[in-house]
């Protein structure tokens, strides 16, 4: 019976060891994203169900991009992106947060409303939840996958709606969600953002009619941190009032139901009412004040530009 009792300890200390070493992989890849990149952006659409849909040009575009670790604890770590363009002017980018085993998530519907759900526990264990935000951390996607270590590489792959990509939200009304494919992979120069999307027209009460899919490749190879200088050191400047940002948002996102935000107020999309309070390093209160304008109530979902 005690060598029963010693094997049966055993295994689960073994279980117990295979699993935190499991999680340290997947921290580690994540945390292979950080860094200074050249980056390159390819998107091509490929399969259209209508022959007469007449196909979109290529994208191709490249930047110089640092990824900067501003969260990193146990179960979670943030990732900010910031932008150099042309070697002189830096922008704020995305921010991707990955959670461990997290259970609450704002999926897209359409129409700028998020569907808050709270998922069941067995079905994230051992999961990272990523969340993408969009440049004035305003919700984007998110998604629940686990990430893969075997035959030497390293990937997490998911599938969840969004808003259209920044490259095409001004320039396209004749689709209005993304089903995206994300993969993300690490490599030996870097990481790759693989993806496979539909474009897909969703209305109220009616199954998704797709209108095109598209196939995306967006390559990081990693540089000299130098080249990416003049980021991180307007980060140090910037960064106290983008984590006041992130706490006034961290109000919205607690309220744990349905989120609709207002595209504009005041003719302006929230990421310009940014730019005076940032050089104004303003305090939580006037940030959340802001923020508040663009959180819809029921009553003013029908303003959809927000006038």
């Amino acid at each position: 019976m005690k060598k029963f009792v010693l094997a049966g300890l055993g295994i689960l200390m073994a279980v117990g060891m295979n699993a935190q070493t499991k999680k340290e992989m997947d921290r580690k890849a994540i945390l292979d994203m950080c860094g200074c990149y050249d980056i390159t952006f390819k998107y091509t659409e490929t399969f259209a169900p209508e022959i007469d849909y007449e196909k979109k040009l290529d994208y191709t575009a490249a930047a110089l991009e640092l990824a900067i670790p501003i969260v990193d604890t146990e179960d979670k770590i943030s990732i900010q992106h910031v932008l150099v363009v042309n070697d002189t002017m830096v922008v704020k980018h995305w921010r991707q947060d990955w959670l461990y085993e997290n259970d609450k998530v704002f999926y897209y519907n359409k129409d700028n409303n998020w569907v808050f759900k709270t998922l069941p526990k067995d079905a994230v264990k051992g999961q990272w939840t990523q969340k993408v935000y969009q440049v004035d951390d305003s919700p984007r996607y998110s998604g629940s996958a686990t990430w893969v270590h075997f035959d030497g590489k390293s990937y997490w792959e998911n599938k969840t709606d969004s808003p259209l990509p920044r490259r095409e939200y001004t320039k396209r009304s004749d689709y209005n969600v993304m089903l995206r494919g994300n993969r993300q992979e690490i490599t030996s120069y870097g990481w790759v953002h693989e993806q496979d999307n539909d474009k897909v027209i969703r209305e109220d009460e009616q199954e998704d009619v797709l209108l095109v899919q598209e196939k995306g490749w967006n390559t990081y190879s990693r540089v000299e941190k130098e080249k990416c200088k003049i980021a991180a050191d307007w980060w140090k400047d910037h960064g106290d009032f983008w984590a006041t940002v992130r706490g006034a948002w961290d109000d919205v996102y607690n309220r744990e139901g349905d989120l609709t935000l207002l595209k504009k107020v005041e003719e302006k999309p929230l990421f310009m009412h940014f730019y005076p309070l940032e050089k104004a390093n303003a305090d939580v209160s006037q940030i959340k004040a802001v923020i508040d304008k663009f959180v819809a109530t029921p009553n003013m979902e029908s303003r959809a530009e927000g006038k």
